[in-house]
């Protein structure tokens, strides 16, 4: 997963541009806008939708420089997390929380060694985490995630919260999940790609849904630190029932817009849709509403033969496991109608895709921008292909 993750920093901060047949040129943004649709029939039986808002340029999702140096320079710590989660970590309710998550010292053989190396290293960040966040976050505890419970809370995993982490957790009043989104995204988020509207217009408006959370992430690694900002909302036991999928439902709106940030060039895998349904029986994608684009297998992947084409890729179609990504193609906007799908039927309703040739040297591009795209959200999330 690492590896995927660094293709997604490799593909980000090269920016790479690909001519190709279509007489057009592909450029790849370090800002990426993605939304989400998990359905669980298998497990929790809960529908999760959010719109996650991440980059590894300071400039657009605004850490100050010197800070993110020093923690990417530190070399101790794997990740800052900001939440309204109600329970960050055991022990922890109806408090937001700041997780400073620190690498293990194999030097440390019981609670106390870790307990004070752990807070001796997180606090030399806390207090300007707090003034950059404009928060009064206060030492807790620490945390051993001995379990994935606190990952299942704030749908994360790995670095962020997975078994084996160890957090200095601090605490601080619990903040409306609107008004944390207002102030942190105006404290984060540059003026520009606010008034641009896009994905961001449709978080915003997730925030004031009930049960929606909202996490920041800084994730250090060598040379960049992914940044992100999601915004979350939970549908408890609503997922059993679902045959018919329609995404926007979810996300509450009826049309979703790309972000204007990106209208000075084609940059068609900076904005995607993701759906993902999990069940304890074999399903299919069936009765697409939208189109479907001519795609074909690299690798383990597949990827879509022509981007400047809307529509799905189902990867894989069927099985206990489905996942679909929906690229814009030329367009900036999608319908609910456009999205919707169903389960279990027999015809997947596509039309005939013609063969396409295209150039080779897109299929890398390609290849690596779909596949960090997802691994960069899956990473957090702990889903495994």
């Amino acid at each position: 997963m690492q590896k995927l993750v660094f293709l997604f920093f490799l593909s980000a901060v090269i920016g790479v541009s690909v001519s190709y047949s279509y007489s057009q040129e592909m450029s790849l943004a370090t800002f990426q806008e993605t939304a989400q649709i998990i359905i669980d029939k298998s497990i929790s039986q809960n529908v999760t939708a959010s719109i996650t808002l991440q980059s590894t340029s300071i400039q657009e999702i605004k850490i100050p420089a010197e800070l993110e140096q020093r923690i990417r320079e530190n070399g101790n710590i794997s990740a800052v997390t900001v939440t309204n989660q109600n329970q960050c970590v055991l022990g922890v309710s109806e408090e937001s929380c700041i997780l400073i998550n620190v690498k293990r010292n194999p030097e440390d053989k019981n609670f106390l060694q870790i307990q004070n190396r752990t807070i001796q290293i997180a606090g030399q960040f806390i207090d300007e985490i707090n003034e950059v966040f404009d928060t009064n976050a206060e030492l807790h505890s620490t945390f051993i995630h001995s379990s994935d419970e606190a990952s299942v809370a704030m749908e994360t995993s790995g670095v962020i919260s997975g078994r084996g982490t160890i957090s200095a957790v601090y605490t601080m009043p619990m903040e409306d999940t609107d008004s944390m989104y207002e102030k942190i995204s105006a404290i984060l988020i540059p003026k520009i790609i606010r008034d641009s509207g896009g994905f961001y217009d449709v978080a915003r408006n997730l925030s004031h849904q009930e049960n929606s959370k909202m996490t920041v992430s800084i994730i250090p690694t060598e040379n960049r630190s992914l940044l992100q900002l999601r915004v979350s909302v939970n549908y408890p036991q609503t997922a059993s029932e679902i045959n018919q999928v329609s995404p926007l439902e979810f996300l509450k709106t009826n049309e979703l817009k790309r972000s204007d940030y990106f209208s000075s060039g084609f940059y068609p895998l900076n904005s995607i849709i993701q759906v993902v349904v999990l069940d304890s029986e074999d399903t299919k994608v069936s009765d697409v509403k939208g189109n479907i684009t001519p795609s074909q297998i690299i690798g383990d992947e597949r990827i879509p033969t022509d981007i400047s084409e809307k529509g799905w890729v189902f990867d894989p179609q069927e099985g206990q496991r489905i996942q679909g990504k929906y690229i814009f193609g030329k367009d900036t906007t999608v319908s609910k109608q456009e999205l919707e799908f169903s389960l279990g039927g027999e015809q997947l309703q596509n039309k005939q895709a013609e063969k396409i040739e295209f150039d080779e040297s897109i299929v890398v591009v390609i290849i690596i921008t779909v596949v960090a795209i997802a691994a960069a959200v899956f990473y957090l999330k702990g889903y495994k292909k």
